[in-house]
């Protein structure tokens, strides 16, 4: 496990994520380069808590957040991109939320943010950012690691 956690005011590490096949990769400096981004990460594809509770928020918020000048926002999780497509599919999400699959958990380990979850493996802690221009200015980790509280959109001041 990574022993340095992202903190704010900290480049958002650059690394290369997959989003609906393997064959479509994106690198997150790229993404982010001079643009203002939600970004969360949940700790699993089709979850209770994701699928009912996490995602759903920012969805419902997506309006308030272009509304303030916010580029993009990104969904993350430790799970294939065909995973990723299908749950954003399944969730009404597909084309307002962009889903990216971190299948190694190389982002989650590079931002400190890997947890090992019995049945699951190893997953990214529930946390939500926003980045500008490649830069944490804001940033929510669950205490817990997965619970439903300050990683949720409303948990982000906009």
């Amino acid at each position: 496990m990574s022993s340095k956690v992202i903190a704010v005011g900290d480049e958002f590490p650059n690394v290369t994520l997959f989003e609906d096949s393997p064959s479509n990769t994106v690198n997150l400096h790229d993404l982010f380069a001079g643009k203002r981004v939600v970004f969360f990460g949940v700790p699993g594809a089709f979850t209770p808590g994701c699928s009912g509770t996490h995602v759903p928020g920012f969805l419902k918020d997506l309006e308030k957040i272009k509304g303030q000048g916010y580029d993009a926002v990104y969904c993350v999780s430790v799970n294939d991109p065909f995973v990723m497509a299908a749950w954003a599919k399944d969730l009404g999400a597909a084309g307002k939320i962009r889903f990216l699959a971190d299948p190694t958990a190389e982002l989650a380990k590079k931002l400190g943010l890997e947890v090992s979850n019995p049945g699951l493996g190893i997953r990214t802690k529930r946390y939500n950012a926003i980045i500008e221009d490649k830069v944490v200015k804001q940033l929510n980790v669950e205490p817990d690691s997965f619970g439903l509280s300050c990683s949720l959109s409303s948990g982000l001041k906009y």
